[in-house]
């Protein structure tokens, strides 16, 4: 394997690993609200408290799902790639 692939190798699998963390996130965060619902209803029906736990958790559940399928998207390690290229580009030009 050469460095390039062993370099792209590690990228994938980091990026298979974030998405993974990401379904592993999910997965308890429903998981868990399940259950709150479960025992919010259970132990005291007249007054709900589940759905802030839910609704916090979730806010963060977007956060990670921004930075795993579009923040990389973004700033991440192709972007950089990108504008390297570019400038390189340029700097080319400029000569």
């Amino acid at each position: 394997m050469t460095m390039d692939e062993s370099e792209r190798y590690a990228r994938a699998k980091k990026r298979v690993e974030d998405i993974r963390g990401f379904y592993t996130h999910l997965g308890i965060y429903i998981i868990i609200n399940v259950l709150l619902v479960i025992i919010n209803l259970l132990t005291s029906p007249g007054a709900l408290w589940f759905y802030w736990v839910t609704l916090f958790w979730g806010v963060g559940i977007a956060f990670h799902a921004l930075d795993v399928f579009v923040g990389n998207r973004i700033f991440g390690s192709e972007w950089e790639e990108r504008k390297i290229r570019e400038m390189m580009e340029k700097d080319e030009r400029k000569r």
